[in-house]
């Protein structure tokens, strides 16, 4: 007696069970639980007080499948995402391997799902015009790549009727979602990899606009070592020119000494042969971002993941119909990939 009870007492109570308790059908009880207006206000009462006397919960397995062909069932064919594009020549962002891998990550993963990934130029329509396109056709998320102009013209364009994703930190006080290098993380990752290749004295060399995130990755791995093998941050103004960062990039080395460099600036190359200094002879050298620096060693930051998973935060954020300014922004960090070369060999 004792098993049969508790085997009862185990069963789930489903929706057909509900139903005979009540007298209806099934589906009524389905839309009851659903509170859908076809269902009178009285009949609804009764379903659910009856559904929480007998303590009904619902199938999670279940209300998955049925939201994912209630989603495909209902998703346009032909549904679109706006991708942005605000270059004075719009063909020259994807010229740009890393921002190229971008848009073919994030084309792949709307695709998969039914969206199509299509691209507005600023440079070709203005931002009103664009909007009143994605209002005619409905078209509710964008995508903005890294960017050359917009700062100084998002105020017109009303991204509150929006849902947002921008690629990047080339707009830091968008107030929008963003998807990510995980940039801190991957400079802690390639310095480490430097000092485990036998390394000694590893310095970082950036322009000042975008240290910020590979700087404190850099600043923090440098802890664990000793005092005097800890190196200031090199911060090149991008406002100076060749020759001038060259200047100040000399003054650093001489005083500074390191056997290694990590950097963003594929100049850094060229400025180590036009002071005579032999890569990777005198000096290792490594990269934030192998795809468009002439440096062979350094981090992939995986732009391809980072575009897919900007696609699917935004087609999250319509499904929810998470539209408009969030209150809180979030940020998906993507982690690199370190990728050995010649111009960091190991000196062990």
């Amino acid at each position: 007696m004792t098993g049969e009870n508790s085997e009862s007492s185990q069963k789930r109570v489903t929706i057909r069970d509900i139903a005979r308790c009540v007298g209806v059908s099934h589906a009524t009880v389905s839309l009851a639980l659903k509170k859908n207006p076809r269902i009178s206000k009285k009949t609804t009462q009764l379903v659910l007080e009856k559904a929480e006397e007998l303590g009904y919960v619902r199938d999670p397995m279940l209300s998955a499948l049925c939201n994912y062909r209630t989603k495909i069932k209902n998703q346009p064919t032909q549904a679109a995402l706006a991708w942005i594009n605000d270059w004075e020549n719009p063909k020259d962002l994807r010229k740009i391997n890393e921002f190229n891998l971008y848009w073919e990550g994030a084309n792949e993963a709307a695709r998969r799902v039914g969206y199509r990934l299509e691209e507005f130029a600023t440079a070709e329509l203005p931002l009103r015009r664009i909007d009143s396109i994605l209002k005619a056709r409905t078209i509710q998320g964008i995508i903005i790549p890294p960017v050359q102009h917009l700062p100084d013209g998002l105020d017109p364009f009303p991204w509150g009727d929006y849902a947002t994703v921008c690629l990047g930190y080339s707009l830091p006080r968008a107030k929008a979602h963003f998807v990510c290098s995980a940039q801190a993380s991957n400079a802690m990752r390639a310095f480490e990899r430097a000092h485990q290749l036998g390394y000694k004295r590893i310095g970082f060399v950036s322009e000042f606009v975008r240290t910020r995130h590979f700087g404190v990755g850099f600043l923090w791995a440098q802890q664990e070592l000793p005092a005097s093998r800890q190196l200031p941050l090199l911060a090149l103004n991008p406002a100076d020119d060749f020759e001038q960062q060259q200047a100040v990039f000399e003054r650093w080395l001489l005083r500074n000494r390191p056997d290694a460099i990590l950097t963003d600036n594929g100049e850094t190359l060229y400025m180590l042969k036009n002071l005579g200094i032999r890569v990777p002879e005198d000096i290792g050298l490594a990269t934030t971002s192998i795809h468009d620096t002439p440096i062979d060693a350094g981090i992939d930051q995986n732009p391809f993941e980072i575009g897919r998973a900007a696609a699917r935060t935004l087609i999250g954020l319509l499904s929810e119909q998470s539209i408009g300014i969030p209150v809180s922004q979030s940020e998906v960090h993507i982690n690199g990939i370190w990728v050995d070369g010649g111009m960091l060999p190991s000196r062990k």
